[in-house]
């Protein structure tokens, strides 16, 4: 089908109405937790072939955190849909109000490549519970996940799926149609495009961006524990994961600490050659592996003023490049833009208040780290950054608690989901009243206003207080 065919059957399934019941929304769901499982090692093999992926690891943050998802939203999806009684004023009563959720109609998901299967169907369980229809575009640069996708939806989700695969000017082609969300996983430059392409419509967008997500460690923590944990979150899928470490911020004598560990915790995931480890990735393509090893050579440059902690080497035939650990000033290439790969850069402050400064200095994060025990030092990140999520210990692993919302503010992103968020982010909240003709009560706030409804009208409602004199 061409783009304007594939929106056009999407449209006309939502217009039948077949999706508004709660049965279909929970068939749908089921038939994408079958598919997941009965074609776990075709999709398994795809990610193996595009991301380098462990099976282990497309279990964990793939297949399995989709399936988890839908057993989430499947156990709570009825409650989920029910209307919500709202208190009604006295002047208005005897009257019923709720909330009621109802389908938005078509909605349009544009998935990156880092996570090409997670990133695209976790959106589509939010809008399909929501009971709209979806039109699907896998990223081009991964493309046997891209393949897989678009051979097994359109047999396990006929009719409330359609997948449009290809590049740019298929993309281009989708944003030129209309429908009544988008949700966009990306960089910040194209979530500006479809922004731009979803006002023609005045349609709603949901941008998932990215940006340098940061972490602050002091020597408050166990060293030895936060290292494992920092090398986890930012080595997984090679660190092209949106919410990884980007960078560290802590004191010399913490970086110090850190420094020692951090090979060592590296060492422990992955082996003495990460190369010939099985549970490490490699770069998604020619031009990503480019931009890092450009960066990295840049940095490490003997006039560039980076000192090298571990790793650096890399292998263009095969995209690997070897978990990197460096000391950065705040001038490095490194710490210009998002790395999304596996270098970490350290940098030093003074303080956590110094920290705090260099962060609230730059675009608010998707995700920041502490790692402190120190409760004033954690009350005043709570308090004085903004964020799209805060983690205290622990890395990345806020994606997996499905009552959490996923989302970035301001520049790494706008709206979020996971859970109960995603049915309603994906819904109109229609305010619903119901109030009965007899006994009209309203006649008694009708004019003309005599002293008696003037005295009435000042009983129902309350007056506004004056302002004190400060």
């Amino acid at each position: 089908m061409s783009v304007q065919e594939s929106v056009a059957a999407a449209r006309a399934v939502f217009k039948s109405g077949t999706t508004k019941p709660l049965a279909w929304r929970i068939q749908q769901l089921q038939a994408m937790n079958s598919m997941l499982v009965e074609r776990r090692d075709e999709f398994t093999a795809a990610l193996a072939a595009d991301l380098g992926k462990h099976p282990a690891e497309s279990w964990l943050t793939e297949l399995g955190f989709l399936t988890s998802d839908i057993a989430h939203t499947l156990k709570h999806l009825e409650g989920w849909l029910k209307p919500r009684k709202v208190p009604v004023p006295l002047a208005l009563a005897p009257a019923r109000a709720r909330t009621v959720l109802e389908p938005l109609g078509v909605v349009l998901v544009i998935a990156p490549w880092n996570y090409p299967i997670q990133l695209l169907l976790a959106p589509m369980i939010g809008a399909l519970a929501a009971g709209n229809t979806v039109v699907g575009k896998p990223s081009e640069m991964a493309p046997a996940c891209s393949a897989a996708l678009a051979r097994w939806i359109p047999e396990y989700l006929e009719g409330a799926v359609t997948i449009v695969e290809g590049g740019v000017p298929e993309t281009t082609m989708l944003l030129e149609e209309h429908f009544d969300h988008i949700f966009y996983t990306g960089n910040g430059r194209v979530g500006r495009i479809v922004m731009a392409a979803a006002a023609k419509h005045l349609t709603p967008v949901t941008l998932e961006l990215g940006g340098k997500s940061p972490v602050y460690i002091d020597e408050s923590v166990d060293m030895i524990a936060a290292a494992r944990r920092i090398a986890w979150g930012k080595f997984m899928n090679a660190g092209q994961t949106c919410v990884a470490p980007d960078y560290v911020l802590g004191t010399d004598a913490a970086l110090a600490k850190l420094a020692k560990e951090l090979p060592l915790a590296i060492e422990d995931l992955y082996g003495a050659e990460p190369a010939h480890s099985l549970a490490y990735g490699r770069i998604v393509n020619d031009g990503a592996f480019a931009r890092i090893t450009g960066l990295l050579a840049h940095d490490l440059a003997d006039d560039a003023g980076s000192a090298l902690v571990s790793g650096g080497s890399s292998d263009a035939a095969t995209r690997y490049i070897e978990p990197t650990v460096l000391h950065v000033d705040a001038a490095a290439e490194l710490m210009a833009e998002e790395i999304f790969g596996p270098v970490l850069p350290l940098l030093t402050v003074g303080s956590a208040a110094e920290a705090i400064a260099f962060i609230n200095e730059r675009d608010k994060p998707l995700a920041l780290y502490v790692f402190s025990s120190d409760e004033r030092v954690r009350a005043d990140f709570m308090e004085q950054t903004s964020s799209g999520a805060l983690n205290f210990g622990v890395p990345v692993a806020h994606l997996s608690i499905p009552g959490l919302p996923f989302g970035g503010v301001g520049e790494s992103g706008m709206g979020s989901y996971h859970g109960q968020l995603s049915v309603e982010s994906f819904s109109h909240h229609k305010a619903v009243l119901d109030k009965p003709l007899s006994p009209d009560t309203l006649s008694l706030i009708y004019p003309p206003y005599g002293a008696v409804k003037k005295q009435i009208i000042k009983r129902l409602v309350a007056p506004a207080k004056k302002a004190r004199k400060s």
